[in-house]
C-alpha cells in the first residue's frame, strides 16, 4: 500500500504539477482582475434620460410585434445606440427589439447597428468593426448563449465591445486591463485554451477529472509526507529523510500547505457542479408571464412624466408584476430605483411593503408554507455581495432584503428586494452546501475576513504562494525524474 501511495503521488505529480502551479498563479491574478462582464452600473451609465416624446408607440403594438400569443417573460424600455427601444425577453433566451418611436422590429443587427450600439460606451473614441463571431476568449459565458453570434467592436483605447445579434444591445465590454491580465488570470485558471475548438464538448469533463486527479495527488502527498516525517531525527540530523535541498523543501512545504492544496483543488472541482450533485430538482418558481391585458392604465410617456416630477430621471423602465399587480421599475443613470404603479393612478413610491412582498413570495411556492420570515438589514453567511470583478460580482445583492424560508423538500430560501419586488437570490439545501464546499473554501469569502482587508489578501496570497511553490517544486522534481530515467535507458541501450 505504501509503495502505491509513492507511485501514485510521483506519476500524478509529473503529469499535473505544472497545471496546479498555473492554477495557483492565475488564482492570485483573479483576486484583482476577473473575467470580463458588463455590470448593471456600467450599462446604466451609458443610457440617456428617456423623454416623454421618445415612446409614442402603444404598448399593445409592442405585444403584437412580439407575437408569442402576447405572452413574454420581461419587457424593458431602454436605449440602444442613443435611441429608445423596447426589449422583450421570450422563453429560451430569445429577444425581440422594437423601435419605441415607430414600432418597427429590429430584425437584423448589422455592422452599422453594432457600431451605433457601441458608440455610447466609447464617447469621443474611434470605433472599428471587427466582425461577427460565435465566441472568443472573453465570451465563453452561458449567459450570452441567446445573443450569439456576437458583433465585436474595438476602440482606439483598447476596449472591446460585444453586441448581441438578437437584441442589438452591448452585452459585454472588455477593458485593456482585463484583456492583458485575463490571459494569465481567468483564461488560464479555467483552462479556457480548450474552449471554442474541436474539443470544446469535452472541456467540462477535462476540468472535472483533472481536478479529481489533482485532489488524489494532493491527498497522496499529504499521506506520504506524514509517513516520511519522523519525530526523532534521521541519520542526517533532520526530521525528513531527503538529502536533496529541493526534495526537503517540497516535503516541508507539503506538510505545511498540503491541506490547503487539497481543499482548494476539491473546492475548484465543486465549482463545476460535477454530475449535477448540487441540483435539488426543486420546481421553478411560479412567476406568470406578462400579458397585454396587464398593461391597461398608464402610458410610458405619462409614467416618465410622473417619475420626472418625483425627481427620478429615468434611463430605463422595467415592467415588474407583483401579487397580481403590475409596476414599472425605473432606473436612473446612477442605478437609483423608483417604482410606479401601472394601474394605481401612477403613484410613484420607493419600495413595496413587507406584507405585500411576503404574500407575493408565498405565491411563488404555493405547495409549501413559510416557516420563517425576516427583513434582513445586513449581509450574512449566505447573503453577501462581492466586488464587481469577482465571479459573482455582477449579481445584485441589495439591502434590506426579505428572506422567506419554506418547508418544501428542497429547503428553499427566497430573498426578495423591497425596492424592486424582484427575487434576488434563491437557495436550497444543496446550494447552501455548495456555498461552503465551493465558495467559502475556494475564495475564503468569510465576511469577517472580507471586512478586515488587507488581512484577507495577505492570508489568501500566502496560502496561494505555498500551493504554487509546492507545485513548482513538484514540476522540477518530476522533470529531473524523467530526465534521469531517460539517461538510464540511453545507457542500457
Amino acid at each position: 500500500m505504501k509503495r502505491w501511495l509513492f507511485l501514485v503521488h510521483r506519476w500524478l505529480g509529473i503529469a499535473l504539477c505544472w497545471l496546479m502551479a498555473l492554477w495557483f498563479f492565475s488564482g492570485v491574478v483573479m483576486m484583482y482582475v476577473g473575467y470580463p462582464k458588463l455590470t448593471q452600473g456600467e450599462r446604466l451609465r451609458t443610457l440617456p434620460v428617456l423623454l416623454e416624446a421618445c415612446c409614442q408607440v402603444p404598448l399593445v403594438t409592442v405585444f403584437d410585434a412580439v407575437g408569442e400569443g402576447g405572452r413574454i417573460q420581461s419587457l424593458r424600455l431602454t436605449s440602444i445606440g442613443g435611441a429608445p427601444f423596447y426589449v422583450a425577453t421570450l422563453p429560451g433566451q430569445r429577444y425581440v427589439t422594437i423601435d419605441a418611436g415607430n414600432g418597427a422590429v429590429l430584425k437584423v443587427v448589422d455592422a452599422a447597428q453594432a457600431l451605433r450600439s457601441a458608440a455610447p460606451f466609447a464617447p469621443g473614441r474611434a470605433l472599428v468593426y471587427d466582425g461577427s463571431l460565435a465566441e472568443d476568449a472573453w465570451t465563453h459565458s452561458k449567459a450570452l448563449a441567446g445573443h450569439r453570434p456576437l458583433h465585436r467592436i474595438s476602440d482606439e483605447a483598447g476596449w472591446l465591445y460585444y453586441v448581441s445579434s438578437a437584441s442589438g444591445e452591448v452585452v459585454r465590454d472588455v477593458s485593456p486591463v482585463e484583456r492583458t491580465w485575463g490571459w494569465v488570470g481567468a483564461w488560464l485558471h479555467w483552462i479556457y485554451p480548450l474552449r471554442g475548438g474541436s474539443i470544446d464538448f469535452a472541456w467540462s469533463d477535462i476540468v472535472i477529472y483533472s481536478s479529481i486527479a489533482s485532489a488524489l495527488l494532493a491527498l497522496c502527498g499529504i499521506l506520504v509526507g506524514i509517513m516520511r516525517w519522523r519525530r526523532r531525527a534521521y541519520a542526517n540530523g533532520l526530521h525528513t529523510p531527503y538529502r536533496s535541498f529541493l526534495m526537503r523543501w517540497h516535503h516541508w512545504l507539503g506538510l505545511v500547505g498540503g491541506v490547503f492544496v487539497l481543499t482548494w483543488v476539491l473546492s475548484g472541482l465543486f465549482s463545476m457542479n460535477p454530475w449535477r450533485i448540487f441540483d435539488s430538482g426543486a420546481p421553478a418558481l411560479r412567476q406568470p408571464p406578462l400579458l397585454v391585458k396587464d398593461f391597461t392604465g398608464l402610458t410610458p410617456a405619462v409614467a416618465l412624466r410622473q417619475l420626472g416630477e418625483a425627481g427620478q430621471q429615468s434611463v430605463e423602465l422595467v415592467w415588474q408584476p407583483l401579487a397580481g399587480e403590475l409596476f414599472a421599475l425605473s432606473f436612473n443613470a446612477r442605478g437609483g430605483q423608483r417604482l410606479i404603479g401601472w394601474r394605481q393612478g401612477g403613484e410613484v413610491f420607493s419600495g413595496h411593503s413587507v406584507e405585500s412582498l411576503a404574500a407575493a413570495g408565498k405565491a411563488m411556492l404555493p405547495e409549501a408554507s413559510v416557516v420563517d420570515e425576516l427583513l434582513q438589514e445586513n449581509y450574512d453567511w449566505h447573503y453577501f455581495s462581492r466586488d464587481e470583478h469577482t465571479m459573482s460580482g455582477h449579481l445584485e445583492r441589495p439591502l434590506p432584503v426579505l428572506r422567506l424560508r419554506f418547508d418544501d423538500p428542497a429547503g428553499t430560501w427566497l430573498y426578495l428586494d423591497p425596492a424592486s419586488g424582484r427575487v434576488v437570490q434563491r437557495l436550497d439545501a444543496h446550494r447552501r452546501v455548495q456555498r461552503i464546499l465551493f465558495v467559502f473554501l475556494h475564495s475564503w469569502d468569510w465576511r469577517f475576513l472580507l471586512e478586515k482587508r488587507p488581512l484577507w489578501d495577505v492570508l489568501l496570497i500566502t496560502a496561494s504562494l505555498l500551493g504554487f511553490l509546492i507545485s513548482l517544486s513538484g514540476v522540477v522534481i518530476g522533470w529531473r525524474r524523467l530526465r534521469h530515467r531517460s539517461r538510464e535507458k540511453t545507457r542500457a541501450v
